[in-house]
Protein backbone atom coordinates (compact mmCIF):
# COMPACT_ATOMS: atom_id res chain seq x y z
CA UNK A 1 0.00 0.00 0.00
CA UNK A 2 2.85 2.37 0.80
CA UNK A 3 4.29 2.45 -2.72
CA UNK A 4 3.15 5.06 -5.22
CA UNK A 5 2.68 4.28 -8.91
CA UNK A 6 4.33 7.05 -10.97
CA UNK A 7 3.41 5.37 -14.26
CA UNK A 8 -0.17 6.57 -13.79
CA UNK A 9 -1.32 9.87 -15.25
CA UNK A 10 -2.23 10.84 -11.68
CA UNK A 11 0.30 9.25 -9.27
CA UNK A 12 -1.59 7.61 -6.42
CA UNK A 13 -1.70 4.83 -3.84
CA UNK A 14 -5.52 4.58 -3.74
CA UNK A 15 -6.01 2.12 -6.62
CA UNK A 16 -7.46 4.86 -8.81
CA UNK A 17 -7.31 2.60 -11.88
CA UNK A 18 -9.98 0.38 -10.30
CA UNK A 19 -12.52 3.23 -10.21
CA UNK A 20 -12.80 4.46 -13.78
CA UNK A 21 -15.53 7.02 -13.02
CA UNK A 22 -13.44 8.67 -10.30
CA UNK A 23 -10.30 8.45 -12.44
CA UNK A 24 -12.00 10.20 -15.37
CA UNK A 25 -13.38 12.92 -13.08
CA UNK A 26 -9.94 13.65 -11.63
CA UNK A 27 -8.30 13.51 -15.07
CA UNK A 28 -10.87 16.12 -16.16
CA UNK A 29 -9.88 18.32 -13.16
CA UNK A 30 -6.12 17.88 -13.72
CA UNK A 31 -5.74 20.28 -16.70
CA UNK A 32 -7.73 22.93 -14.82
CA UNK A 33 -5.27 22.57 -11.94
CA UNK A 34 -2.27 22.86 -14.30
CA UNK A 35 -3.78 25.98 -15.88
CA UNK A 36 -4.28 27.45 -12.39
CA UNK A 37 -0.62 26.64 -11.60
CA UNK A 38 0.57 28.39 -14.76
CA UNK A 39 -1.66 31.42 -14.10
CA UNK A 40 -1.37 31.71 -10.31
CA UNK A 41 1.76 29.75 -9.33
CA UNK A 42 5.31 31.15 -9.05
CA UNK A 43 5.58 33.81 -11.75
CA UNK A 44 8.40 33.61 -14.32
CA UNK A 45 10.04 30.45 -12.91
CA UNK A 46 8.14 27.69 -14.69
CA UNK A 47 11.12 26.82 -16.90
CA UNK A 48 13.64 26.65 -14.04
CA UNK A 49 15.11 23.30 -12.95
CA UNK A 50 14.44 23.10 -9.21
CA UNK A 51 15.99 20.60 -6.81
CA UNK A 52 12.75 19.26 -5.32
CA UNK A 53 11.75 16.32 -3.17
CA UNK A 54 8.90 14.15 -4.43
CA UNK A 55 6.92 11.64 -2.36
CA UNK A 56 7.59 8.06 -3.49
CA UNK A 57 6.07 6.28 -0.48
CA UNK A 58 3.98 7.00 2.59
CA UNK A 59 6.36 5.14 4.92
CA UNK A 60 7.94 7.45 7.49
CA UNK A 61 11.39 6.20 6.40
CA UNK A 62 12.69 6.95 2.90
CA UNK A 63 9.41 8.44 1.74
CA UNK A 64 10.86 11.01 -0.68
CA UNK A 65 13.42 11.26 -3.45
CA UNK A 66 15.25 14.39 -4.63
CA UNK A 67 16.03 15.61 -8.11
CA UNK A 68 15.86 18.52 -10.56
CA UNK A 69 12.32 19.09 -11.84
CA UNK A 70 10.57 21.86 -13.74
CA UNK A 71 7.65 22.80 -11.49
CA UNK A 72 4.87 22.27 -14.10
CA UNK A 73 6.24 18.71 -14.51
CA UNK A 74 6.13 17.97 -10.77
CA UNK A 75 4.20 14.74 -10.14
CA UNK A 76 1.36 15.91 -7.93
CA UNK A 77 -0.77 13.03 -6.80
CA UNK A 78 -3.02 11.37 -4.23
CA UNK A 79 -1.33 9.73 -1.27
CA UNK A 80 -2.99 8.39 1.86
CA UNK A 81 -1.13 7.04 4.87
CA UNK A 82 -1.47 3.28 5.28
CA UNK A 83 -4.68 2.20 7.03
CA UNK A 84 -4.54 1.28 10.72
CA UNK A 85 -5.96 -2.22 11.23
CA UNK A 86 -9.25 -2.26 13.16
CA UNK A 87 -9.05 1.50 13.78
CA UNK A 88 -11.71 2.76 16.19
CA UNK A 89 -13.19 6.21 16.80
CA UNK A 90 -11.00 7.79 19.47
CA UNK A 91 -13.25 10.48 20.92
CA UNK A 92 -16.78 11.85 21.10
CA UNK A 93 -20.13 10.18 21.64
CA UNK A 94 -19.33 7.26 19.29
CA UNK A 95 -15.95 6.50 20.82
CA UNK A 96 -14.87 2.88 20.40
CA UNK A 97 -17.00 2.20 17.33
CA UNK A 98 -15.33 1.32 14.00
CA UNK A 99 -14.23 4.32 11.92
CA UNK A 100 -16.15 5.14 8.74
CA UNK A 101 -14.90 4.44 5.22
CA UNK A 102 -17.84 6.34 3.70
CA UNK A 103 -19.41 9.66 4.75
CA UNK A 104 -22.46 9.21 7.02
CA UNK A 105 -25.37 11.10 5.46
CA UNK A 106 -26.08 13.16 8.57
CA UNK A 107 -22.52 14.59 8.60
CA UNK A 108 -22.18 15.08 4.85
CA UNK A 109 -22.46 18.88 4.71
CA UNK A 110 -20.28 19.43 7.81
CA UNK A 111 -17.48 17.17 6.57
CA UNK A 112 -17.64 18.78 3.15
CA UNK A 113 -17.27 22.22 4.73
CA UNK A 114 -14.27 21.10 6.82
CA UNK A 115 -12.56 19.61 3.75
CA UNK A 116 -13.30 22.63 1.53
CA UNK A 117 -12.03 25.09 4.16
CA UNK A 118 -8.80 23.11 4.59
CA UNK A 119 -8.47 22.68 0.82
CA UNK A 120 -8.96 26.40 0.18
CA UNK A 121 -5.90 27.35 2.24
CA UNK A 122 -3.53 25.29 0.09
CA UNK A 123 -3.75 27.10 -3.28
CA UNK A 124 -4.27 30.39 -1.40
CA UNK A 125 -0.75 30.35 0.03
CA UNK A 126 0.74 29.59 -3.42
CA UNK A 127 -1.11 32.65 -4.75
CA UNK A 128 0.06 34.80 -1.84
CA UNK A 129 3.71 33.85 -2.50
CA UNK A 130 3.74 33.85 -6.31
CA UNK A 131 5.94 36.96 -6.72
CA UNK A 132 8.48 36.23 -3.99
CA UNK A 133 10.93 34.55 -6.36
CA UNK A 134 11.82 37.96 -7.80
CA UNK A 135 13.36 39.08 -4.48
CA UNK A 136 14.84 35.81 -3.19
CA UNK A 137 17.77 36.22 -0.78
CA UNK A 138 19.53 33.10 -2.19
CA UNK A 139 19.06 30.05 -4.42
CA UNK A 140 18.73 27.96 -1.24
CA UNK A 141 15.75 30.07 -0.15
CA UNK A 142 14.28 30.15 -3.65
CA UNK A 143 14.31 26.35 -3.74
CA UNK A 144 12.64 26.19 -0.30
CA UNK A 145 9.91 28.56 -1.47
CA UNK A 146 9.21 26.37 -4.50
CA UNK A 147 9.25 23.20 -2.37
CA UNK A 148 6.60 24.73 -0.12
CA UNK A 149 4.60 25.80 -3.18
CA UNK A 150 4.53 22.42 -4.92
CA UNK A 151 3.59 20.69 -1.67
CA UNK A 152 0.73 23.11 -1.06
CA UNK A 153 -0.37 22.16 -4.59
CA UNK A 154 -0.24 18.50 -3.61
CA UNK A 155 -2.26 19.21 -0.46
CA UNK A 156 -4.90 20.76 -2.70
CA UNK A 157 -4.95 17.46 -4.65
CA UNK A 158 -5.40 15.59 -1.36
CA UNK A 159 -8.59 17.49 -0.52
CA UNK A 160 -9.89 17.42 -4.11
CA UNK A 161 -9.56 13.63 -4.12
CA UNK A 162 -11.76 13.40 -1.02
CA UNK A 163 -14.34 15.75 -2.56
CA UNK A 164 -14.47 13.76 -5.81
CA UNK A 165 -14.39 10.33 -4.17
CA UNK A 166 -16.95 10.89 -1.43
CA UNK A 167 -19.23 13.86 -2.21
CA UNK A 168 -20.55 13.25 -5.74
CA UNK A 169 -21.64 16.23 -7.82
CA UNK A 170 -21.40 18.60 -4.83
CA UNK A 171 -17.79 17.55 -4.36
CA UNK A 172 -16.93 18.04 -8.04
CA UNK A 173 -18.44 21.54 -7.96
CA UNK A 174 -16.51 22.41 -4.78
CA UNK A 175 -13.28 21.19 -6.44
CA UNK A 176 -13.86 23.59 -9.34
CA UNK A 177 -14.53 26.44 -6.88
CA UNK A 178 -11.18 25.81 -5.18
CA UNK A 179 -9.54 27.00 -8.41
CA UNK A 180 -12.03 29.86 -8.96
CA UNK A 181 -11.39 31.73 -5.69
CA UNK A 182 -8.11 33.68 -5.46
CA UNK A 183 -6.16 35.20 -2.60
CA UNK A 184 -7.01 38.89 -2.20
CA UNK A 185 -9.57 38.86 -5.04
CA UNK A 186 -12.18 41.57 -4.41
CA UNK A 187 -15.02 39.47 -5.84
CA UNK A 188 -14.00 35.87 -4.99
CA UNK A 189 -11.49 35.93 -2.13
CA UNK A 190 -10.24 32.92 -0.24
CA UNK A 191 -12.45 31.72 2.64
CA UNK A 192 -10.17 32.66 5.57
CA UNK A 193 -8.91 36.24 6.06
CA UNK A 194 -5.26 35.33 6.73
CA UNK A 195 -5.05 33.72 3.29
CA UNK A 196 -6.00 37.01 1.63
CA UNK A 197 -3.13 38.94 3.27
CA UNK A 198 -0.42 39.92 0.77
CA UNK A 199 2.99 38.28 1.27
CA UNK A 200 5.21 40.69 -0.61
CA UNK A 201 8.49 40.28 1.28
CA UNK A 202 10.52 37.38 2.66
CA UNK A 203 10.23 38.42 6.30
CA UNK A 204 6.46 37.99 5.91
CA UNK A 205 7.05 34.63 4.19
CA UNK A 206 9.15 33.34 7.09
CA UNK A 207 6.53 34.55 9.59
CA UNK A 208 3.75 32.99 7.52
CA UNK A 209 5.51 29.61 7.35
CA UNK A 210 6.29 29.80 11.07
CA UNK A 211 2.87 30.89 12.34
CA UNK A 212 0.28 30.13 9.65
CA UNK A 213 1.70 26.79 8.53
CA UNK A 214 1.86 25.87 12.22
CA UNK A 215 -1.87 26.56 12.42
CA UNK A 216 -2.11 24.23 9.41
CA UNK A 217 -0.26 21.58 11.39
CA UNK A 218 -2.79 21.86 14.23
CA UNK A 219 -5.78 21.74 11.88
CA UNK A 220 -4.34 18.69 10.10
CA UNK A 221 -3.61 16.99 13.42
CA UNK A 222 -7.19 17.52 14.58
CA UNK A 223 -8.57 16.19 11.26
CA UNK A 224 -6.14 13.24 11.43
CA UNK A 225 -8.14 12.12 14.49
CA UNK A 226 -11.38 12.08 12.45
CA UNK A 227 -13.70 9.08 12.45
CA UNK A 228 -13.90 9.53 8.65
CA UNK A 229 -10.90 7.33 7.91
CA UNK A 230 -10.00 8.58 4.39
CA UNK A 231 -9.73 12.13 5.81
CA UNK A 232 -7.62 10.90 8.71
CA UNK A 233 -5.24 9.01 6.43
CA UNK A 234 -4.97 11.94 4.02
CA UNK A 235 -4.05 14.36 6.81
CA UNK A 236 -1.57 11.98 8.43
CA UNK A 237 0.51 11.99 5.26
CA UNK A 238 0.10 15.74 4.73
CA UNK A 239 1.69 16.28 8.16
CA UNK A 240 4.85 14.54 6.92
CA UNK A 241 5.23 17.23 4.24
CA UNK A 242 4.03 20.13 6.41
CA UNK A 243 7.00 19.80 8.79
CA UNK A 244 9.35 21.26 6.15
CA UNK A 245 7.20 24.40 5.80
CA UNK A 246 7.56 25.22 9.50
CA UNK A 247 11.30 24.43 9.31
CA UNK A 248 11.60 27.07 6.57
CA UNK A 249 9.88 29.61 8.84
CA UNK A 250 11.79 28.85 12.02
CA UNK A 251 15.23 28.70 10.42
CA UNK A 252 14.43 31.72 8.23
CA UNK A 253 13.59 33.93 11.21
CA UNK A 254 16.58 32.48 13.10
CA UNK A 255 18.89 33.48 10.23
CA UNK A 256 17.41 37.00 10.19
CA UNK A 257 18.10 37.28 13.94
CA UNK A 258 21.65 35.94 13.49
CA UNK A 259 22.48 38.49 10.78
CA UNK A 260 20.96 41.34 12.80
CA UNK A 261 23.09 40.39 15.82
CA UNK A 262 26.21 40.31 13.61
CA UNK A 263 25.42 43.85 12.42
CA UNK A 264 24.78 45.01 15.99
CA UNK A 265 28.19 43.68 17.02
CA UNK A 266 29.91 45.17 13.96
CA UNK A 267 28.39 48.61 14.56
CA UNK A 268 28.64 48.38 18.35
CA UNK A 269 25.03 49.53 18.63
CA UNK A 270 21.56 48.10 19.10
CA UNK A 271 19.99 51.34 17.89
CA UNK A 272 17.38 50.40 15.23
CA UNK A 273 18.44 53.29 12.98
CA UNK A 274 22.06 52.12 12.84
CA UNK A 275 20.99 48.50 12.24
CA UNK A 276 18.77 49.63 9.36
CA UNK A 277 21.52 51.84 7.96
CA UNK A 278 23.75 48.75 7.83
CA UNK A 279 21.11 46.91 5.77
CA UNK A 280 19.66 44.54 8.37
CA UNK A 281 16.23 44.10 10.01
CA UNK A 282 16.25 45.70 13.46
CA UNK A 283 14.74 43.55 16.22
CA UNK A 284 11.85 45.94 17.05
CA UNK A 285 10.71 45.70 13.41
CA UNK A 286 10.98 41.91 13.54
CA UNK A 287 8.84 42.01 16.72
CA UNK A 288 6.14 43.93 14.81
CA UNK A 289 6.09 41.28 12.08
CA UNK A 290 5.81 38.52 14.71
CA UNK A 291 2.89 40.39 16.32
CA UNK A 292 1.14 40.81 12.98
CA UNK A 293 1.41 37.24 11.69
CA UNK A 294 0.86 35.53 15.04
CA UNK A 295 -2.32 37.52 15.75
CA UNK A 296 -3.56 36.95 12.20
CA UNK A 297 -3.00 33.20 12.56
CA UNK A 298 -4.71 33.04 15.97
CA UNK A 299 -8.03 33.91 14.33
CA UNK A 300 -7.80 30.73 12.22
CA UNK A 301 -8.77 28.64 15.26
CA UNK A 302 -12.20 30.31 15.43
CA UNK A 303 -14.23 31.67 18.32
CA UNK A 304 -13.34 30.90 21.94
CA UNK A 305 -16.89 29.64 22.49
CA UNK A 306 -18.13 27.55 19.59
CA UNK A 307 -21.11 25.26 19.14
CA UNK A 308 -19.55 24.02 15.87
CA UNK A 309 -16.40 22.80 17.63
CA UNK A 310 -18.60 21.06 20.23
CA UNK A 311 -20.67 19.30 17.55
CA UNK A 312 -17.63 18.32 15.46
CA UNK A 313 -16.00 16.71 18.51
CA UNK A 314 -19.14 15.00 19.80
CA UNK A 315 -19.88 13.54 16.35
CA UNK A 316 -16.29 12.30 15.87
CA UNK A 317 -15.53 14.59 12.91
CA UNK A 318 -12.62 16.60 14.34
CA UNK A 319 -10.67 15.78 17.50
CA UNK A 320 -8.00 17.56 19.48
CA UNK A 321 -4.44 17.35 18.11
CA UNK A 322 -2.77 14.28 19.69
CA UNK A 323 -6.09 13.19 21.19
CA UNK A 324 -4.48 10.15 22.86
CA UNK A 325 -2.56 12.41 25.30
CA UNK A 326 -5.81 13.38 27.07
CA UNK A 327 -7.60 11.31 29.72
CA UNK A 328 -11.22 12.26 28.94
CA UNK A 329 -12.22 11.71 25.29
CA UNK A 330 -15.94 12.43 25.64
CA UNK A 331 -15.94 15.72 27.67
CA UNK A 332 -19.61 15.65 28.64
CA UNK A 333 -18.80 16.66 32.25
CA UNK A 334 -15.78 18.96 31.81
CA UNK A 335 -15.86 22.78 31.89
CA UNK A 336 -13.30 25.50 31.17
CA UNK A 337 -12.96 29.04 32.52
CA UNK A 338 -12.53 31.64 29.77
CA UNK A 339 -11.73 35.31 30.27
CA UNK A 340 -13.88 37.58 28.07
CA UNK A 341 -14.16 41.39 28.00
CA UNK A 342 -17.19 41.00 30.30
CA UNK A 343 -15.25 38.91 32.82
CA UNK A 344 -14.63 35.22 33.46
CA UNK A 345 -17.09 32.71 32.01
CA UNK A 346 -17.24 29.02 32.80
CA UNK A 347 -18.34 27.13 29.68
CA UNK A 348 -18.65 23.44 28.74
CA UNK A 349 -15.24 22.14 27.60
CA UNK A 350 -16.87 20.93 24.39
CA UNK A 351 -17.67 24.54 23.48
CA UNK A 352 -14.14 25.73 24.32
CA UNK A 353 -12.16 23.31 22.14
CA UNK A 354 -10.99 26.03 19.75
CA UNK A 355 -9.38 27.75 22.73
CA UNK A 356 -7.79 24.47 23.91
CA UNK A 357 -6.21 24.11 20.47
CA UNK A 358 -5.15 27.80 20.38
CA UNK A 359 -3.38 27.44 23.75
CA UNK A 360 -1.50 24.33 22.53
CA UNK A 361 -0.54 26.22 19.38
CA UNK A 362 0.88 29.18 21.33
CA UNK A 363 2.98 26.85 23.49
CA UNK A 364 4.35 25.33 20.28
CA UNK A 365 5.10 28.81 18.89
CA UNK A 366 7.09 29.61 22.05
CA UNK A 367 9.71 26.97 21.18
CA UNK A 368 11.14 29.06 18.32
CA UNK A 369 10.98 32.24 20.42
CA UNK A 370 13.15 30.59 23.09
CA UNK A 371 15.75 29.62 20.48
CA UNK A 372 15.89 33.14 18.98
CA UNK A 373 16.05 34.73 22.43
CA UNK A 374 18.96 32.46 23.39
CA UNK A 375 20.78 33.77 20.29
CA UNK A 376 20.14 37.35 21.41
CA UNK A 377 21.18 36.62 25.00
CA UNK A 378 24.40 34.88 23.94
CA UNK A 379 25.26 37.90 21.79
CA UNK A 380 25.01 40.08 24.91
CA UNK A 381 21.88 42.11 24.13
CA UNK A 382 18.92 42.63 26.47
CA UNK A 383 15.94 42.82 24.08
CA UNK A 384 13.71 39.70 24.01
CA UNK A 385 11.20 38.71 21.32
CA UNK A 386 7.72 37.81 22.58
CA UNK A 387 4.41 36.43 21.32
CA UNK A 388 1.39 38.74 21.47
CA UNK A 389 -1.53 37.87 23.73
CA UNK A 390 -4.24 35.73 22.13
CA UNK A 391 -6.59 38.71 22.71
CA UNK A 392 -4.54 41.12 20.57
CA UNK A 393 -5.89 42.25 17.17
CA UNK A 394 -8.63 39.64 17.03
CA UNK A 395 -11.41 39.78 14.42
CA UNK A 396 -13.23 36.59 15.53
CA UNK A 397 -14.59 35.58 18.93
CA UNK A 398 -15.10 37.30 22.28
CA UNK A 399 -12.16 39.70 21.79
CA UNK A 400 -13.03 40.68 18.19
CA UNK A 401 -12.62 44.42 17.64
CA UNK A 402 -11.58 45.06 21.26
CA UNK A 403 -8.80 47.63 21.88
CA UNK A 404 -6.18 45.33 23.41
CA UNK A 405 -2.40 45.81 23.59
CA UNK A 406 0.03 42.96 22.78
CA UNK A 407 0.24 42.04 26.48
CA UNK A 408 -3.53 41.43 26.55
CA UNK A 409 -4.57 44.57 28.44
CA UNK A 410 -7.87 46.23 27.52
CA UNK A 411 -7.07 49.91 26.82
CA UNK A 412 -8.96 52.92 25.46
CA UNK A 413 -9.68 53.03 21.72
CA UNK A 414 -7.80 56.31 21.51
CA UNK A 415 -4.68 54.79 23.06
CA UNK A 416 -5.02 51.71 20.84
CA UNK A 417 -5.22 53.76 17.64
CA UNK A 418 -2.34 55.96 18.73
CA UNK A 419 -0.03 53.01 19.43
CA UNK A 420 -1.12 50.37 16.88
CA UNK A 421 1.81 50.99 14.53
CA UNK A 422 4.29 50.69 17.35
CA UNK A 423 3.01 47.09 17.64
CA UNK A 424 2.50 45.99 14.02
CA UNK A 425 4.35 47.06 10.84
CA UNK A 426 3.61 50.58 9.62
CA UNK A 427 3.76 51.57 5.96
CA UNK A 428 7.27 52.93 6.53
CA UNK A 429 8.35 49.66 8.22
CA UNK A 430 7.06 47.67 5.25
CA UNK A 431 8.76 50.08 2.82
CA UNK A 432 12.06 49.61 4.67
CA UNK A 433 11.77 45.80 4.63
CA UNK A 434 10.88 45.94 0.91
CA UNK A 435 14.00 48.04 0.29
CA UNK A 436 16.12 45.12 1.57
CA UNK A 437 14.51 42.64 -0.82
CA UNK A 438 17.19 42.42 -3.51
CA UNK A 439 17.36 39.26 -5.63
CA UNK A 440 20.50 37.18 -5.06
CA UNK A 441 20.90 34.14 -7.34
CA UNK A 442 24.66 33.46 -7.48
CA UNK A 443 25.18 29.97 -5.97
CA UNK A 444 26.23 30.21 -2.30
CA UNK A 445 25.65 33.95 -2.03
CA UNK A 446 23.21 35.48 0.48
CA UNK A 447 21.43 38.81 0.69
CA UNK A 448 22.97 41.13 3.28
CA UNK A 449 19.99 41.02 5.66
CA UNK A 450 20.04 37.25 6.32
CA UNK A 451 22.71 34.79 7.50
CA UNK A 452 23.49 31.61 5.53
CA UNK A 453 21.81 28.38 6.69
CA UNK A 454 23.84 26.01 8.85
CA UNK A 455 23.60 23.24 6.24
CA UNK A 456 22.33 22.63 2.73
CA UNK A 457 19.46 20.44 1.54
CA UNK A 458 19.71 16.62 1.52
CA UNK A 459 23.41 16.73 2.57
CA UNK A 460 24.37 19.00 -0.33
CA UNK A 461 26.54 22.09 0.31
CA UNK A 462 24.91 25.49 0.80
CA UNK A 463 26.74 26.57 -2.39
CA UNK A 464 24.88 24.01 -4.53
CA UNK A 465 22.91 25.42 -7.49
CA UNK A 466 19.49 24.46 -6.09
CA UNK A 467 17.64 26.32 -8.83
CA UNK A 468 18.98 26.46 -12.38
CA UNK A 469 17.52 29.56 -13.99
CA UNK A 470 17.11 29.67 -17.74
Amino acid sequence: MSGINYADKIPNNVNLANDRTLQRALEHWQPHFLQWWRDMGPRDFQAADVYLRTAISVDAQGWAQYGAVKMPDYRWGIFLADPVADRRIGFGDQMGQPVWQQVPGEYRSTLRRLIVTQGDTEPASVEQQRLLGHTCPSLYDLRNLFQVNVEEGRHLWAMVYLLHAHFGRDGREEAEELLARHSGDADKPRILTTFNEPISDWLSFYCFTYFTDRDGKYQLKSLAESAFDPLSRTCRFMLTEEAHHMFVGETGIGRVVKRTLEVMKETGSDDPASVRAAGAVDLPTLQKYLNFWCSSSLDLFGSEISSNSAANFAHGLKGRPDESQYEDHVLREKTMALVTPEGEQVVPMLNALNEVMRESYLKDCEIGLKRWNRQIERAGFSLRLTLPSSRFRRTIGAWAGQPVDPKGNLISREEHEKNLYSWIPSESDRAFVHSLMQKVVAPGRMAGWIAPPERGINNLPVEYEYVKLH
